[in-house]
């Protein structure tokens, strides 16, 4: 009899799981950095410390909102997810993985699908379990819901702040003025010179556009370091805290909508506080200046009527149609300072309601156009042009592209007096 031995085969190494941690604060104060940190040193060890797990790093995001889901780690890490380097996320509560019961249950689908589970400790859900995705969209509800009652708390405390008239104001971004240790304005006497200066020359009929150029020329930095712009001059010019007053709640977030705010128009209670701090400029200069600006508005036509805004301000205004929303195109300074017309709905609105369509100005120059026109773009011999169409004869549909008569820049368009389609070379 012979026995042969059969030797035994090794087992396989059992494959560890390659498990990371996901973390979040919403703000970027001290306290929550040294809460961010210690929760990143935590959940290493935490991970390093088991033999079946393979550590796959800590993402962690601060200062972020929940609701935001453009966060820079959480992408980091879902791309690693979605590159097969993750099997397991390993995060505290629902609400640190996101505030949204929607967001929440859109990328614990995702990961499930491609085989990598979301551990929740608070919740001990783990969405690979059978009964994890249930579970996970009551809890997230619960912390979407707790979440929207934190803000309307913390709504209610604000107004009530601003019944007792406490204000409410970051100086980092605003010119002319500190903090002191009780959190009133007192005035830098340095930016103060820059708020004073605006307000003396706005006086003698130098404009926001020009100053904001003068400045830059000047070599004068914003409080961001960056360059002066005619909107952020007007804005200053017309901030009632350089005459000593504060106007509290002057924005509003809409209840419907998050990270957006709104001009108070009414919609909510606001309220004025006179004489609060010192003022930079004297309230009769303030007043006097507010007295410019609206007759300069009224001198434009600028903000009379609904219809009527911008219609004089420039000699092309209003008489330049979107062909393919019918609105005006306005006129708009674009990069490096270059001005374009572009259409209305497509300014405020974007390209889902009208694609709208852009002219240079300087393709405009030198024609006499006396009623309301049609700009088109098109195409000919593999080159960009525009056609012109006086809206009566667009409306009656004569807009065949055969019958444009080609002109070079600078030719004259005239009402009906001239040729019904016109196209500029560029």
């Amino acid at each position: 009899m012979q026995v042969k031995i059969i030797n035994k085969i090794p087992a396989s190494p059992v494959k560890r799981k390659r498990v990371c941690a996901y973390a979040r604060v919403s703000t970027d104060s001290r306290r929550q950095e040294d809460s961010l940190e210690n929760q990143t040193e935590t959940y290493e060890r935490l991970i390093k410390g088991n033999p079946e797990y393979e550590f796959a790093g800590v993402y962690a995001d601060q200062g972020i909102s929940g609701y935001c889901e453009n966060r820079p780690q959480f992408q980091k890490m879902l791309e690693r997810a979605r590159a097969g380097e993750i099997d397991l996320i390993i995060t505290k509560s629902i609400s640190r993985f996101a505030r949204n019961t929607v967001t929440v249950l859109k990328f614990a689908r995702e990961l499930k699908n491609l085989g990598v589970g979301i551990f929740f400790e608070e919740q001990n859900i783990n969405t690979l379990s059978g009964d994890g995705e249930m579970m996970l969209a009551v809890l997230a509800s619960f912390a979407q819901e707790e979440s929207r009652s934190m803000s309307e708390n913390n709504k209610w405390s604000i107004k009530k702040k601003f019944e007792r008239g406490e204000v409410m104001i970051n100086t980092t971004r605003f010119c002319g003025y500190d903090k002191n240790e009780y959190g009133d304005l007192v005035i830098n006497r340095k930016e103060a010179e820059i708020v004073r200066l605006l307000f003396d020359l706005y006086l003698m009929n130098i404009g926001s556009s020009r100053l904001s150029d003068l400045l830059n020329f000047l070599g004068v930095k914003t409080m961001t370091d960056g360059q002066w712009e005619s909107g952020t001059i007007g804005g200053m010019l017309s901030n009632e805290k350089y005459k000593g007053d504060f106007h509290l709640q002057k924005y509003y977030t809409p209840p419907t909508r998050r990270n957006v705010t709104r001009r108070n128009r009414g919609e909510v209670q606001s309220y004025y506080i006179s004489e609060n701090h010192e003022p930079i400029v004297l309230p009769e200069i303030w007043e006097q200046v507010q007295e410019m600006r609206e007759y300069r508005k009224k001198k434009r036509n600028i903000g009379q009527d609904g219809t009527g805004k911008f219609q004089n301000r420039y000699p092309l205004s209003g008489m330049l149609i979107c062909p393919f929303c019918g609105k005006t195109l306005r006129r708009r300074q674009v990069y490096n300072k270059k001005i374009q017309w572009l259409c209305s709905i497509y300014i405020e609105k974007g390209k889902k309601a009208c694609k709208g369509i852009r002219v240079d100005d300087t393709a405009l120059a030198g024609l006499n156009i006396t009623e309301q026109t049609v700009v088109e773009e098109v195409i000919q011999n593999g080159k960009k042009r525009y056609c012109y169409t006086t809206k009566a004869d667009f409306d009656c549909g004569i807009r065949n592209s055969a019958d444009c008569a080609e002109i070079e820049n600078g030719g004259i368009l005239q009402g009906v007096n001239r040729p019904r389609r016109t196209v500029i070379k560029l």
